[in-house]
């Protein structure tokens, strides 16, 4: 047997492995393609069961949902079989953000065609985990989709890397003043950061901690009405 001194040094090598990507669509009984499309990105440790639930109560009108579930899956702790899942960690982040990206592209691609939905009609929805994610795919994808709603999240670190191109979609963040995740004086800083890839931003600061506001409809339904009203020419 070798001493262990006269072993080399490990050696990482990567390989490609095919993954089995889930989402829950729900459409209304009669959709056309005017509806908008909604893709939701639910945060660490959820699913795509209850980010489906918490995103059509923000939405006062019909819509089609496309809520994705996170590939990395686990058990929420030692002595429960309840399993949660994620989508990042920062151990090989790049890997992970381009999984996101992939999934994102095939589901508004998927969806889209099944619906006739085109791009100018799809929104990303984002809670907590999936916000940051978001935000990038829309500063490598522009034009994917036309609008990013943002929810108790964060702005990627590195928003200011030139890999990142212009924001073409409109974005929304909802911050919350109880966020123990995301306080206010973190939060206040949104506004600037996302100008400087979007030009359409709107922030809104409200009361209540790390959850979807059960009123947030009375914000998300204005801001989609506005930016999928038809352009004056």
């Amino acid at each position: 047997m070798l001493k262990q001194s006269a072993m080399g040094l490990p050696i990482e090598r990567t390989f490609s492995v095919k993954l089995n990507a889930h989402y829950l669509l729900r459409t209304p009984h009669a959709h056309t393609p005017q509806m908008p499309l909604i893709v939701a990105v639910h945060g660490f440790g959820s699913n795509s069961e209850t980010m489906l639930e918490l995103t059509q109560k923000l939405f006062d009108f019909p819509v089609v949902i496309a809520a994705i579930q996170g590939p990395n899956q686990f058990f929420l702790g030692a002595d429960t079989g309840q399993v949660g899942y994620g989508w990042i960690t920062s151990k090989r982040p790049d890997e992970s953000i381009r999984l996101h990206r992939d999934m994102i592209l095939h589901v508004l691609q998927d969806a889209g065609n099944e619906f006739g939905i085109p791009a100018e009609r799809c929104i990303l929805v984002g809670f907590s985990q999936g916000v940051a994610l978001n935000y990038r795919f829309a500063a490598t994808c522009p034009n994917a989709v036309r609008g990013v709603v943002g929810i108790c999240g964060g702005v990627p670190s590195d928003w200011q890397d030139p890999q990142y191109r212009p924001v073409t979609a409109a974005l929304l963040h909802i911050a919350r003043r109880g966020d123990q995740y995301y306080p206010p004086n973190m939060t206040e800083h949104y506004p600037d950061r996302l100008r400087l890839r979007a030009s359409d931003v709107e922030f809104h600061l409200i009361d209540g901690g790390h959850t979807i506001p059960s009123a947030g409809n009375r914000i998300v339904g204005p801001w989609v009405t506005r930016i999928l009203a038809p352009s004056k020419s």
